[in-house]
């Protein structure tokens, strides 16, 4: 099944049955399925969503507000519906879904919506709301299936089929005592299997892999991965199950966080909506920016200092540009390979220092191919072989120093606390504007004047 994506005739289909009652847009949108419906959203008025999700049944329309993108922001759609229908649709939505698009509403708005619902879920969705957003607690929903370590067989499949009616899916049993905490993880077919008298402590897999509420979701995602799990218990200090998370959740985990690192390397703040306004993207880029002009200045006074050097060997100018534009792309590469291999895994000194060494080398070996290439186009074209020499020296040295700095900058940043990710890419374009312009024309006043 391919992805779906919005074209004229879907929109022009809805915006026509939109024109039309009740009873013809419903037959319209039975077409679509809910996550499609979500990304129409994007093209539609507020009043035409409010409508849509006001005659759709709740379950349908549950799902919708559900898949909506947040830069969409399904909360105003939420907010904005008759009391009665968004009780309803907050009812059939998922907990861990429900505190995260009711987080985005104000103080009040956020306590009308949870005196109107049932008190259980109410109260679960307190809890969820106690958690930071980026962590295992506010990523996990606390509807969990669970069976007691000393139930047999019977009373293991009657809790579960209770449990599960509340539940539109669920991949793992967890095993608790009778104080909740986590014991391990047992299969549905095994209990299945297993003969009557069995108990659920002669078929437990002990030792799961679990995190801390407080765990961070990045970690969350490592874990999941690394284990190949589908789903993976949430317990508090005391080992007691919280909840769990499930690996859809991981998968817009992972995709928020690689916009986000995205997006800071190339020094935009994680702040600005990849929707959002012009004015918002001003905000966010200009500050980046200023701070980049100031050190475009620094580089510009390398140039300064060897006046002399182009007054008497103007072809170097021309050099400048290349040797210094082809440092900023080996930084950006040896840069976004350091950040990727640090947002994956914490380096350890061993396999820090084997990142930098093959950047050093990376960055030599490329240095000295391009250099070659440069001092070649010196010697043939400007008939200058000593001008040649000082290019392929200096596009090798500013490579060298290109790979070292976008390997170890990102690294001696995530030493003292400081995101890598961040800071990095303005750090790196100094060192290499500046190293790519100082070293041609400090080493052509050497050798050439």
């Amino acid at each position: 099944m391919q992805s779906f994506e919005i074209d004229k005739s879907d929109l022009l289909k809805i915006k026509t049955a939109l024109e039309g009652s009740d009873a013809e847009l419903q037959a319209a949108l039975e077409e679509y399925h809910a996550s499609e419906i979500a990304i129409l959203f994007e093209r539609l008025p507020q009043e035409a969503k409010e409508r849509i999700v006001n005659i759709m049944p709740v379950e349908v329309a549950s799902e919708i507000i559900s898949e909506m993108d947040e830069e969409a922001h399904p909360e105003d759609l939420l907010v904005s519906l008759d009391p009665e229908k968004r009780t309803e649709i907050v009812e059939e939505m998922d907990y861990d879904v429900a505190t995260d698009i009711i987080s985005q509403l104000d103080e009040q708005d956020q306590k009308e919506i949870l005196d109107d619902i049932d008190h259980e879920d109410a109260n679960s969705i307190r809890a969820l709301l106690n958690y930071d957003e980026d962590t295992a607690g506010g990523l996990m929903n606390s509807q969990v299936i669970c069976v007691n370590i000393n139930a047999d067989k019977k009373d293991a499949l009657d809790d579960i089929i209770r449990q599960s009616e509340e539940m539109e899916e669920f991949y793992t049993i967890y095993v608790v005592d009778n104080d909740k905490h986590l014991q391990g993880i047992v299969s549905v077919k095994d209990i299945i299997k297993a003969k009557g008298e069995v108990k659920v402590r002669d078929l437990l897999q002990p030792d799961p892999v679990f995190v801390k509420a407080d765990l961070d979701q990045e970690e969350v995602a490592k874990l999941i991965s690394q284990y190949n799990l589908t789903s993976i218990p949430v317990v508090d200090d005391n080992m007691r199950l919280l909840g769990r998370i499930t690996v859809d959740d991981i998968i817009d985990v992972m995709e928020a966080e690689n916009t986000e690192d995205i997006l800071k390397i190339s020094g935009v703040s994680e702040d600005e909506e990849l929707s959002g306004s012009w004015q918002d993207a001003i905000k966010s880029r200009l500050p980046w920016l200023i701070i980049n002009l100031g050190t475009a200045f620094l580089a510009a006074s390398v140039i300064r200092h060897f006046t002399d050097v182009e007054e008497k060997l103007p072809v170097i100018v021309a050099y400048l540009s290349i040797i210094g534009g082809m440092g900023g792309n080996a930084a950006t590469q040896a840069l976004a390979v350091t950040v990727r291999r640090i947002s994956l895994s914490d380096l350890s000194d061993r396999q820090a220092y084997k990142t930098v060494v093959k950047e050093f080398l990376v960055g030599m070996t490329n240095g000295a191919v391009n250099g070659i290439i440069v001092m070649l186009f010196a010697v043939f074209y400007d008939k200058n072989p000593l001008l040649g020499v000082v290019l392929f020296l200096a596009m090798t040295g500013n490579l060298i120093v290109a790979g070292l700095t976008g390997a170890g900058i990102p690294l001696i940043l995530k030493r003292v606390g400081i995101d890598p990710a961040v800071a990095s890419s303005i750090i790196i374009t100094t060192f290499t504007d500046c190293i790519g312009f100082l070293l041609p024309l400090w080493l052509a006043s050497t050798l050439l004047l």
